[in-house]
């Protein structure tokens, strides 16, 4: 029997698994039908062939990446405002539905000498941008259902695409990027910071180096009370999310939502994609304790918060498991709306040593079982801190964007595109760690039962090379004051 066949009717046989509802409110289930064609349609692409590699594909240079964004609201303009601190970038355009957004962005930057067209008024405005033919790379930081749709178009119309997190929100919107990307031969980088914040980075190294020995498990998580910030309405003067479009995510969807800020650092230090993939996962959810309440509490101050009174808002908690073809686990979680402290755990643990970054100050044990002293974490500190760190990390500390990642997330973009170097995420990263949030959808409505995670490499990954930080002849690209 052939590897494919035999994977077609593994999926298949989730089919009659878990169907039942489990009676618990927030949980509902599929149908076996819906479910059959779910796992045949994702059996077929991921037995399919690869149209090109696109990892370690390295484009054209680009003697200067000339960029038009998409999305002015919470995340568009620092990043807009971070590169014009980067040689060789142009702002050709920007493009928001509000007007005032662009402009207000236009501002920020008009005493750097750029001149960015406007878009804007219109919900097909981006489109009209993208159809520029002076743009390489669209920058897309819209809310999550735009992201595909975008990202496509201005593939397919010549650009290169850096999009927001999560990528995408389903399966089929991840083989949509996937395939437009190996089509194309443009980029999709999927815009996870947090790969680039110093202690990932860090560890990553630490990895490559073999301090850890073999990795054996990796933890990360997304806990961040976004309690207040969903119900916020959103204003011309207040940075909220429109039309409460996150609080409706989460009304409408139950699962681990936005896995990749804690799951990308952990997929790159165990080299998944690049050596090793996952095979299947595992969800299980609490129910909602606190924004059903928070709706109601909202409602009764302004009629505006009763739309939300009557949702089913789902878990608090979500912890999802993965276990990867070369058995190793993953553990994830994602909890937006209890007051606990900030975290994305980024746990590390191999055959000689662990490393955990949260709760802070950040650890690292090895075989000894106990935790390195502060003058001992300095000396690794000191002897494992990558070159891109090294390079730029006390610029980047100034020049701003979640304690300066976001500024090496974007020089290194700009720098890999202007070098012709392969990009350090790439779209198969992108659709990997987006799609845990739809299986995760399916595992807890489905009584937490496993569901096989679909090789968007269609086999590459056995030879895709590990993600490089020693940037050997790279790192050309200035920063401005």
């Amino acid at each position: 029997m052939s590897n494919n066949r035999r994977d077609f009717l593994k999926l298949a046989g989730l089919a009659g698994v878990g169907l039942a509802s489990t009676g618990l409110s927030g949980c509902a289930a599929s149908s076996s039908a819906s479910n059959l064609n779910y796992i045949q349609q994702q059996a077929r692409k991921a037995a399919g062939r690869q149209q090109f590699n696109m990892s370690g594909y390295a484009a054209p240079k680009l003697d200067k990446v000339r960029i038009g964004y998409i999305g002015l609201g919470m995340r568009g303009p620092g990043s807009v405002v971070r590169m014009i601190h980067i040689e060789g970038v142009e702002i050709k355009a920007l493009c928001d539905l509000r007007p005032e957004r662009v402009a207000a962005t236009q501002k920020k930057i008009e005493k750097s000498g750029q001149q960015p067209i406007a878009y804007s008024g219109s919900e097909e405005a981006w489109k009209e941008m993208c159809d520029r033919d002076d743009l390489d790379l669209v920058y897309i930081a819209t809310p999550w259902h735009l992201h595909v749709p975008m990202a496509v178009y201005a593939m397919e119309q010549g650009k290169h695409v850096a999009v927001e997190v999560p990528a995408a929100t389903t399966i089929e919107e991840c083989w949509q990027l996937v395939e437009t990307s190996e089509r194309t031969k443009k980029h999709c980088m999927m815009l996870e910071n947090c790969c680039y914040d110093f202690f990932e980075m860090l560890t990553l190294n630490m990895a490559r180096q073999g301090f850890f020995g073999e990795i054996i498990h990796g933890e990360g998580a997304y806990i961040h009370d976004l309690l207040d910030l969903n119900f916020a309405i959103t204003s011309e003067t207040e940075a909220a999310y429109q039309d409460n479009w996150r609080l409706r995510e989460n009304g409408l969807r139950n699962g681990n939502l936005y896995p990749t800020h804690g799951l990308g650092p952990i997929c790159q230090i165990m080299d998944i994609n690049r050596g090793d993939q996952m095979d299947y996962l595992v969800s299980m959810a609490s129910n909602d304790f606190s924004m059903g309440p928070k709706a109601k509490e909202a409602a009764a101050k302004d009629s505006y918060y009763q739309q939300f009174v009557h949702m089913n808002f789902r878990g608090n908690m979500n912890t999802t498991t993965i276990r990867t073809k070369k058995c190793k686990s993953i553990m994830v979680q994602h909890d937006v709306s209890s007051p606990r402290p900030y975290s994305r755990i980024h746990l590390v643990s191999g055959t000689k040593g662990i490393a955990r970054k949260w709760p802070t100050p950040a650890k690292i044990a090895t075989s000894h079982q106990r935790w390195l002293s502060k003058e001992e974490f300095q000396k690794v500190e000191q002897q494992y801190t990558p070159p891109l760190t090294k390079k730029l990390g006390e610029m980047a500390k100034k020049i701003g964007g979640h304690g300066g990642m976001d500024f090496l997330m974007e020089w290194r973009l700009i720098d890999c595109l202007r070098n012709g170097f392969p990009l350090d995420q790439d779209v198969y990263d992108a659709a990997l760690w987006s799609a845990i949030a739809p299986l995760s959808e399916w595992s807890v409505a489905n009584r937490s039962n496993s569901i096989d995670v679909p090789d968007f490499t269609r086999g590459a990954w056995q030879k895709n090379k590990p993600v490089d930080l020693t940037f050997a002849g790279g790192g050309t690209t200035n920063v401005k004051a």
